[in-house]
């Protein structure tokens, strides 16, 4: 560790704390290590310090109170930045998440060294897997980047080792999940598997046992909190003791917080309907890909493929969207085809936010890097199309993609275009127009809450 500290300058002196961050302290912290932590936030809040990468989220709240979250990263997120900035640094291409028999993975990747660490069972345990599936996704390398098993249990499961007991129901365990930190989002694209799996199945709840040993399992728990995954008890066993983190998973709509009950959406909400362009569009929604397009353009090295939590650039007249607010996105015409049989309606996305008040182009920029398809250069473009009407910004959460997609023929025989409309930006559709559309999208409605 000292040889590690050596490669670090060390700051001389300690910027003062101003009033602003010291009522910050005084309302967050707790003790000493709060307040040390708070003069290391200081130091970034007077500029003496461009950045600061910290999975503390006590840190990322306070700075969320200070107005500098730009400059406070987790580890992934500062991954992200510097690919996202620095696209020429590395090829790094992450292939398409696939499943796999496990007896097909290679148990010796050193992928699987904490596992083996953790569980002293764990090969044996592996190689009775050998005929049942997992998801995995690798690099170009066939490195192993993430792996998740699932599986499914029925109401006469007995749970001896975990206390409080389980009640019956039937659930889905999380059994095995790990994703390396590279700043791709892999792990919001592994959870949408899980919450996939789920609907399939009808459970009632979702669990994982995990142990809070390393940074990567620290921050796999943060991942499942943020999506409804709370602390139930503990599960006893040779390895030692693990958390047991439940998820509830009956039909219910949070509409200030979607991720908590993602990915129900609800009908008593307002309806939109706004078009995106096709070079964008899967891009985006890489699940809602065209048959005249090939997957291998769209292979997972970008992050705002891989989240769940997506951004759309607009300036649409209408801004009056609100969480939980439910988005069908019109996929328009490629140039030189005709929209009447091309232009489809594909994916349907829950409103998480919107941001309207953005101070400068900068605010901007950062606001939309980590999930917007756009680079900085076409994200200032958008900032400075119109000076008189800036873009804004909606934070939403990818739900599902349609397994048919209707044409604008098929919208305007629906009655929900009449003559030449096409969205334009943010249009309000009827409850009865959405609900046509999920019918003649031939839509799986487990999802939909009434």
């Amino acid at each position: 560790m000292s040889a590690k500290l050596e490669s670090y300058n060390q700051m001389q002196t300690e910027a003062p704390v101003g009033q602003q961050v010291k009522s910050v302290s005084d309302r967050v912290d707790k003790n000493e290590n709060d307040w040390n932590d708070t003069k290391i936030l200081n130091e970034v809040f007077c500029g003496r310090i461009d950045a600061l990468i910290t999975e503390d989220r006590k840190i990322h709240y306070k700075a969320s109170l200070l107005g500098i979250s730009d400059k406070v990263f987790t580890i992934d997120a500062f991954l992200e930045k510097v690919n996202s900035e620095n696209p020429k640094l590395t090829d790094y291409k992450v292939l398409s998440v696939k499943k796999e028999f496990f007896g097909n993975i290679n148990i010796g990747d050193p992928f699987f060294d904490s596992f083996k660490e953790d569980y002293a069972g764990f090969k044996k345990w592996f190689a009775k897997k050998s005929d049942e599936i997992a998801y995995i996704c690798l690099d170009g390398e066939n490195k192993i980047l993430a792996f998740l098993y699932v599986k499914i249990e029925g109401q006469d499961e007995t749970y001896n080792d975990i206390t409080p007991q389980f009640s019956k129901k039937k659930r889905l365990k999380i059994g095995t999940f790990k994703v390396v930190m590279n700043g791709f989002k892999l792990g919001e694209r592994f959870l949408k598997i899980v919450f996939d799996n789920a609907l399939l199945n009808r459970v009632d709840e979702i669990y994982v046992t995990i142990f809070n040993k390393r940074i990567e399992q620290q921050r796999l728990i943060q991942l499942l909190s943020d999506w409804g995954f709370d602390k139930f008890g503990e599960k006893v066993s040779s390895s030692g003791n693990e958390l047991v983190l439940c998820r509830d998973f009956s039909k219910n709509v949070n509409k200030s917080n979607p991720k908590l009950t993602y990915p129900f959406i609800g009908k008593d909400t307002n309806f939109w309907i706004v078009p995106i362009y096709p070079a964008y569009h899967t891009e985006l929604f890489p699940d809602s890909i065209l048959r005249t397009e090939s997957p291998n353009n769209f292979i997972e090295s970008e992050p705002h493929r891989n989240a769940i939590s997506k951004v759309y650039v607009s300036r649409s007249i209408e801004r009056g969207l609100k969480a939980g607010d439910v988005v069908v996105f019109y996929r328009t015409a490629e140039q030189g085809k005709d929209a009447y049989y091309s232009s489809v309606v594909s994916t349907i996305g829950v409103v998480e936010s919107v941001i309207t008040n953005i101070r400068s182009e900068s605010d901007f920029v950062s606001l939309c890097r980590k999930r917007s398809v756009f680079t900085d250069a076409q994200l200032k473009e958008h900032w400075n199309y119109k000076p008189t009407w800036r873009p804004f910004i909606v934070n939403f959460l990818y739900v599902y993609s349609f397994p048919k997609r209707p044409t604008r023929k098929d919208l305007i025989d629906l009655g929900i275009f009449v003559g030449d409309y096409a969205p334009r930006g943010f249009d309000r559709i009827s409850r009865e127009s959405f609900e046509q559309i999920i019918k003649s999208s031939l839509t799986n409605e487990s999802f939909i809450v009434n």
